[in-house]
């Protein structure tokens, strides 16, 4: 196990720079995904910790060693691509161990580290096998295993769940964050999918255009987003934005917008973001009002059952709001709703800036 460290790490490509300044700490036995559009430097990131593309500037160190200047296989890391890059004419035990023979590793300790890692992928019964005849998440298990048997300082992901099915995704993550759990090795973990990113992720940092928008934990990322770029790309559906005013009276700030005016819990007392601002509501903090009064008024322009819930999206005035409500909904399109929004679920953003206010 090891802690990583990216400090002010670039990278250009002549006069294109694909990464701005990146800082990053990991603690030992952490798990970081990098998380983002397609572009945003991910895994031009990811490949420098490899080691398998310089960087243009800055350093990084793996359990405090800077390795900057080491070969690939210097680093004591493991990878698992969206590729799994078997070989297929190898069983599956001699494609798991392949990388501790050409090591020179004695039979025994490599036979002991295969068993050990099939063991814990759930795949002893598939050693004589080959790639052929395996499914793609028995082949993914199969890479997983190749890297597990290195006992590296740090293993890394790059986007490895890509190529399976909804299903078989929902099981590898499972079996990924198990062996998180068992092994306690830090990862870093490449994707572009935020369920994994949620679900997986002891931290998550989410990257648009080279540069880290927000690095925190997975709760902190959705509950107080640093931007909108950010409140936008998790969840899904993604958090609503509803222009208006904030207006600040006696110590009491209000947020004003759609008719209403919505009294906004501060953290102190003083406040000075007043003016335009956007309101951020996630679809799930919007209440049908039922006994309350309505905070909100609108109709219903589409109802979306999905199974465990419905999404409703509503017209109110001259925007549109998706709210999430339970499965058995029965609102019907062009039915009037109104809607209570808890005012400690608000988050509020500069228009200009699209930064975080509260």
């Amino acid at each position: 196990m090891a802690t990583l460290s990216i400090q002010n790490v670039r990278k250009s490509y002549g006069s294109l720079q694909v990464l701005h300044g990146v800082d990053v700490e990991l603690e030992d036995g952490g798990f970081l995904v990098l998380l983002g559009p397609s572009g945003c430097g991910k895994s031009t990131l990811l490949n420098m910790i490899a080691g398998l593309d310089d960087t243009s500037g800055g350093d990084i160190r793996i359990g405090g060693r800077s390795v900057v200047e080491l070969a690939p296989k210097d680093r004591n890391i493991a990878m698992v691509f969206q590729s799994y890059a078997l070989y297929p004419t190898m069983s599956v035990e001699r494609n798991i161990g392949f990388g501790l023979e050409m090591r020179g590793v004695d039979e025994p300790s490599r036979r002991r580290a295969i068993r050990d890692a099939a063991d814990l992928l759930q795949i002893s019964h598939l050693l004589d096998r080959r790639p052929a005849s395996l499914s793609g998440g028995q082949r993914q298990r199969v890479a997983m295993g190749r890297a597990i048997v290195r006992n590296p300082d740090l293993f890394l992901f790059d986007e490895p769940l890509s190529n399976l099915d909804a299903k078989l995704r929902a099981e590898m993550r499972t079996e990924i964050k198990r062996m998180h759990d068992r092994l306690g090795t830090s990862v870093v973990y490449v994707t572009h999918d935020q369920i994994e990113a949620m679900t997986l992720g002891t931290k998550v940092a989410v990257m648009k255009g080279g540069y880290i928008q927000q690095l925190a934990d997975p709760r902190t990322i959705y509950e107080k987003p640093a931007n909108m770029f950010v409140a936008s790309f998790i969840g899904s559906p993604s958090m609503n934005f509803v222009p208006g005013r904030l207006d600040q009276e006696g110590g009491i700030v209000k947020f004003e917008a759609l008719g209403v005016s919505i009294t906004i819990p501060t953290a102190g007392p003083v406040f000075t973001a007043v003016g335009p601002a956007i309101l951020g509501i996630r679809p799930e903090e919007l209440k049908i009002a039922g006994q309350d009064p309505a905070m909100l008024s609108g109709v219903i322009d589409v109802v979306e059952p999905t199974g465990p819930d419905s999404m409703v999206t509503i017209i109110i005035g001259e925007h549109t709001v998706v709210a999430r409500v339970p499965p058995r909904f029965d609102g019907r399109r062009g039915d009037a709703i109104g809607l209570t929004i808890d005012p400690a679920s608000i988050n509020l953003f500069n228009p200009e800036t699209e930064q975080r206010i509260i």
